[in-house]
């Protein structure tokens, strides 16, 4: 066996206790159940992105190792035996200090630099796709009708609750109708954009403005420059970063593009050709092909090293990320409802894809949502929800 070197347990490792159903046929015949579970132990280790399977012994081990102090084989020996520490540094779950452990250790320092909260970090890490399509992927549950989810499962819980008796309720009085109402009344979702149109030049311009712009700056100490935008922000520090995937958009090539928010200007980052564009629009959206013919759709990034300086190993922080991508959202619905643009936002995306094509490190930056924004086709192919007719006549649009 190689010397060892110095070892301490990476910086975020939960564990879940996972069990597999088998058909157990000897149990079957022995007059006992025909199932038996396997229970294993899983590994989720952030810095890793995948998961690892331990034994007990290993899982013991590193409950007797600790994350900070540097300690060699020896001062070891009550916690494992030299074969089991180097099992646990060849599964990335012990970090050494040697060049030959060099990728692992960068990788579980930048945990370390990043102060996440452990829960989140594995929720985060464990909870991105890669390659999935929602057409045809194992992974991904079957879009199924409502008809076939009552069959299965039973109606789902009530759509409004109601915690008095219907005359122990207060009325509120309607407000009188005005513009915002309007607007509110006219957002959909639409999966039905017009494959063959350009967005207008002025519409992009506008709708990125109104969404993401930045509408004043100031400096509030040297080298700490606080923004104020259309939506609001976890401690005002504006932690989202905005990416757009332009497949038609007028007098842009296209390609991928980073948003700079203070210049309200695009940054080319990757250009393409228009068959690519949009089997890349398919792959960050799993497959989504209603989403994919968007004229432009704008990848929302949540920079968790910007938010994490000042909520350090804070329980609150990753929720409020995802929290103000539903506000920027919301802001580019309603910004495209306005100018009679269609829109949409999903979750089912593809971050690995992503982030990979955008050139992030998804520890300290990654995309949280999926943003589309066009033309809405002339006839409607694909269901979507208009109960209020602001769209659609029939199958037409109005």
């Amino acid at each position: 066996m190689n010397t060892l070197p110095r070892m301490r347990r990476c910086a975020i490792v939960l564990f879940e206790a996972r069990e597999t159903l088998e058909l157990d046929v000897a149990g079957l015949l022995a007059g006992g159940s025909a199932v038996r579970a396997r229970c294993r132990w899983i590994a989720l280790a952030p810095h890793l992105g995948h998961e690892v399977e331990i034994d007990e012994d290993e899982l013991a081990a590193l409950g007797r190792i600790g994350e900070t102090p540097w300690l060699r084989a020896a001062e070891l020996a009550a916690a494992a035996t030299p074969e089991l520490l180097e099992r646990l540094l060849a599964k990335g779950l012990l970090i050494g200090d040697d060049g030959a452990h060099a990728a692992t250790r960068a990788r579980d320092d930048a945990v370390r630099a990043l102060h996440w909260k452990p829960l989140s970090a594995v929720a985060h890490a464990f909870t991105r796709w890669s390659a999935a399509d929602v057409a045809d992927d194992a992974r991904v549950p079957r879009d199924r009708t409502l008809a076939e989810l009552v069959e299965e499962f039973g109606p789902p819980p009530t759509h409004q609750p109601e915690r008095v008796l219907p005359a122990a309720r207060l009325a509120l009085a309607k407000s009188a109708p005005s513009p915002l109402d309007a607007l509110l009344r006219a957002r959909t979702t639409c999966r039905n954009f017009d494959p063959d149109a350009q967005l207008a030049r002025a519409d992009f311009d506008a709708l990125l403005q109104r969404a993401l712009g930045c509408h004043a700056a100031s400096e509030a100490l040297p080298g700490v420059h606080v923004l104020k935008k259309a939506h609001p922000s976890g401690g005002g520090l504006h932690a989202l970063e905005a990416y757009v995937l332009v497949r038609a958009v007028e007098g842009l090539v296209p390609g991928l593009y980073h948003y700079h928010a203070s210049a309200h200007a695009l940054e080319p980052l990757t250009a393409v050709d228009a068959p690519a564009a949009l089997a890349l629009a398919a792959r960050f959206v799993a497959g989504q092909d209603y989403f994919a013919s968007a004229q432009a759709q704008l990848v929302i990034v949540a920079r968790f090293d910007r938010l994490f300086w000042k909520y350090r190993n804070h329980a609150k922080a990753w929720r409020v990320l995802l929290l103000e991508a539903g506000h920027v959202s919301q802001d580019l619905y309603l910004a495209a409802t306005e100018l009679g643009l269609a829109a949409y936002v999903t979750a089912a995306i593809n971050e690995l894809d992503i982030t990979q094509a955008l050139g992030l490190d998804p520890l300290a930056e990654d995309a949280v949502a999926v943003c589309g924004f066009g033309v809405r086709a002339a006839r409607r192919e694909v269901v979507e929800f208009d109960p209020l007719a602001q769209v659609w006549d029939g199958d037409r649009r109005r």
